[in-house]
This record gives structure tokens, C-alpha cells and sequence, in this order.
């Protein structure tokens, strides 16, 4: 980072915040950041022209998320947020060496927070087949408790079913609890959404696994991971600010954005195109 782009001050401050995902499942950290930072202005690509990341190599990820996050720099972000579970576990370490701006993934917040919020040391975490065989999220959460018990699962027919909206019937309930049955026999007392689509599924996961499981968002926690560095960096936004929210996508719109409106009860407004070219960093 050279210091000229890095310096903080009022005009970087009231520069937006960058959020990044592989579609439109990002936009759950979205709302998360427009509840819990009202102030703050957010530019969002979602890399809908190239979805899914999950089912990529790891060299086509990082290539996807420099040239993504490169976006967000043009847009004057302060800050990027990397709002892919997958692009997260296998992309974030060279998005920090290569960008100028500080970055925060999805995966670490998710895993503190799964650490603090765990009774028996068990925990279970769900998301992309990419995800899973990261191990980024065992690898994390072990950082911080070498002794928890991580039973991990994959679970690829999830996203399809949020993004045709099927978020609370029986055929969703039945595929969900084929992939959390065997992690409920594990004994897991908290259940970490290893994806930012999975928070639409929230409620259904919550009434079919009962009190008895803790669930860890990862968009809420990244969210509040974002607002920590903000004022750890003196980058809040002044508090006279109107924060606004522009939303980008690299193909056009399909029903998952309908349905994570409705969902997220987000003020989405007039969406861009744009399309990505390469970017030199």
C-alpha cells in the first residue's frame, strides 16, 4: 500500500464502501452494512456474468475477485468487503497484498463468532462445494480454539433453491434436512451459514433444527467486523452523511433479485451493467 492512497481524512471517509460476490447472494452483507451503518454510502458489483464461483478453479477465483475488487476501486471504495464465502477462503490473502485499501472476508467474523457463541466446543458449518474443500473455515476456527470439533458439509443445492425463492416449503425443508441431518447427529450446538445466500434460509433452518442450535450469520458478523474497522482506521463516515447504495451486476438481472428484495426488504434501485474487462492492480 503506498501511503497517498492509504492516508485517512474526511474525503476518504465519505468514500463508499466496496462489497464484491460471485452473484447476488452478497447483497444479505448488503443489508446487513445498511443496518448497522446507516451513514455509509456502498458501491456492489455482483459477478453475475461469471456465476458461480464455487464450481471454479482456485487460480480463476483469485483472477475474478483482483479484477472485481479492481471495480470497487474505481468506484473510490475506502474499503473492500468480500462478500463470497469462496472467494474468501481461497482469494483473500492476495486481495490484501494487492489492494490498497484494507479488506475483510466473510470467514473469520463467521468463525469468532461461532467461537464465542458455542456451548460444547461442536460446531457445524454448511456452504459451497469450494467452501468445504477449502478447509478455511476448520482452519479458522481452530485458529482460535484448537480443541473445537468442526463437522463440515457441502451443500450444493441450496443456492438454486433460494434463488428460485423456494426459501419456506416442504420440498426446501426436506432438502434441508437432508444436508443437516448427519451434522445434528454429530451433537453440533452451533451451525455457522457458510454462505451469504444461506441468511435467506435463516428462518427455516432455525424452526427445523430448534432451539438447540446457535446459528452464526455470516453476513451479520462480517457487517459487524466492517463497522470495527471503520473506526479502528478513522474511516466512519460523518454522521451527517445520507448513505446511498448503488448496485452493480456484470449480466443482466435474473428472479434472484426479485427475490432477495422481497427477502431482504432492500431499497435496491436502478441496477448498472458492467463488464468486466482486465485490471491491472
Amino acid at each position: 500500500m503506498n501511503s497517498a492512497t492509504t492516508k485517512s481524512g474526511p474525503a476518504k471517509a465519505s468514500r463508499p464502501i466496496g462489497v464484491f460476490d460471485s452473484g447476488i447472494g452478497g447483497l444479505t452483507v448488503v443489508s446487513a452494512l445498511r443496518t448497522l451503518l446507516p451513514n455509509e454510502s456502498i458501491s456492489y458489483i455482483g459477478d453475475t456474468a461469471r456465476i458461480p464461483y464455487g464450481s471454479r478453479s482456485e487460480a480463476t477465483v483469485q483472477r475474478y475477485s483482483l479484477e472485481i475488487a479492481a471495480m470497487l476501486l474505481e468506484d473510490q471504495a475506502k474499503t473492500v468487503v468480500v462478500a463470497c464465502n469462496t472467494a474468501s477462503a481461497v482469494a483473500l490473502s492476495q486481495l490484501e497484498k494487492s489492494l490498497p485499501v484494507t479488506v475483510t472476508g466473510v470467514i473469520l467474523p463467521g468463525a469468532r463468532a461461532a467461537i464465542a457463541k458455542t456451548r460444547t466446543g461442536n460446531v457445524g458449518v454448511i456452504g459451497t462445494r469450494a467452501t468445504i474443500k477449502s478447509g478455511a473455515y476448520e482452519r479458522a476456527l481452530r485458529s482460535l480454539n484448537p480443541d473445537v470439533r468442526v463437522t463440515a458439509r457441502a451443500c450444493p443445492l441450496l443456492v438454486p433453491l433460494i434463488e428460485e425463492g423456494w426459501l419456506e416449503n416442504a420440498i426446501a425443508d426436506e432438502i434441508i434436512m437432508q444436508y443437516l441431518a448427519p451434522l445434528v447427529d454429530e451433537g453440533i450446538d452451533t451451525l455457522v451459514l457458510g454462505c451469504t445466500h444461506y441468511p435467506l434460509l435463516r428462518k427455516a433452518i432455525a424452526r427445523l433444527l430448534g432451539d438447540g442450535v446457535a446459528l452464526v450469520d455470516s453476513a451479520e458478523n462480517c457487517a459487524n467486523a466492517v463497522r470495527e474497522l471503520l473506526v479502528r482506521e478513522n474511516l466512519c463516515a460523518p454522521e451527517t452523511n445520507g448513505g446511498t447504495l448503488q448496485v452493480a451486476l456484470t449480466d443482466p438481472p435474473d428472479n434472484f433479485l426479485r427475490v432477495a428484495r422481497e427477502a431482504l426488504q432492500l431499497e435496491v434501485g436502478e441496477v448498472q451493467l458492467r463488464y468486466v474487462a482486465a485490471h491491472a492492480l
